[in-house]
């Protein structure tokens, strides 16, 4: 597929997701590389159309610069996105409010802290991403130092071999420093590249996940 016919189909996509606006975005193709940019109205919409190029087979890479515009009557304070976002964490057991620090810097957000599980750092930023006002978000959430496993790589490989979409034996698990995770191999599409990440970050003791995995299609 050449550059020309890989950007044609991004656009499209881009217009057959309902939850943006298609005609305020570029879109720019040079080997499986496609380039974001434009605006849009919220730091959502932007991930959303991060989603919908990432869904066109052939997409090898995405690079970002959407930028993310409110109209003036309804930009918020800062300190009104940051009371709003302890409000949403409180509401959100799975984030562990106590454990989050929020600042707040002309719409961008950003997490910091202290949790136990990836799952709930995602959950921290996935609620506050979805606020009117955020333009973006710097998710600095740490996670707390885990019992020592010594079986992480035997559990990451049980896992994916448990796993109906992914080929487990096309996968390389490498485990640094009792903790460390990278992951190589090649992969068909963003949906098993996903699957495989969550899988390693599932795994009790897991400090971090390098993934090194490339999407063929």
């Amino acid at each position: 597929m050449d550059n020309e016919e890989l950007r044609q189909k991004v656009i499209e996509e881009l217009e057959f997701e309902p939850s943006i606006d298609a005609s305020s975005i570029g879109v720019a193709v040079e080997n499986g590389v496609v380039t974001l940019s434009g605006h849009l109205h919220s730091y959502a919409a932007k991930l959303a159309a991060e989603n919908a190029a990432r869904r066109v087979r052939g997409v090898r890479a995405i690079a970002q610069e959407i930028e993310v515009r409110y109209p003036s009557d309804k930009k918020t304070a800062d300190d009104e996105i940051a009371k709003r976002a302890v409000a949403i964490l409180k509401w959100d057991a799975m984030s562990l409010p106590g454990a989050v620090g929020i600042t707040v810097e002309k719409g961008w957000v950003t997490l910091s802290g202290e949790v136990g599980w990836q799952y709930q750092r995602t959950a921290a930023e996935q609620v506050v991403r979805r606020l009117s006002g955020v333009t973006g978000v710097n998710n600095n959430i740490t996670l707390k130092s885990p019992v020592y496993v010594t079986d992480i790589k035997q559990k990451i490989e049980s896992a994916l071999s448990r796993h109906a979409m992914v080929e487990a034996q096309a996968i390389r698990v490498t485990v640094h420093d009792g903790n460390k995770v990278s992951l190589e191999g090649e992969v068909e599409s963003w949906d098993e590249r996903n699957a495989i990440e969550n899988a390693a970050w599932s795994v009790p003791g897991v400090q971090s996940v390098e993934d090194r995995l490339t999407v063929l299609r």
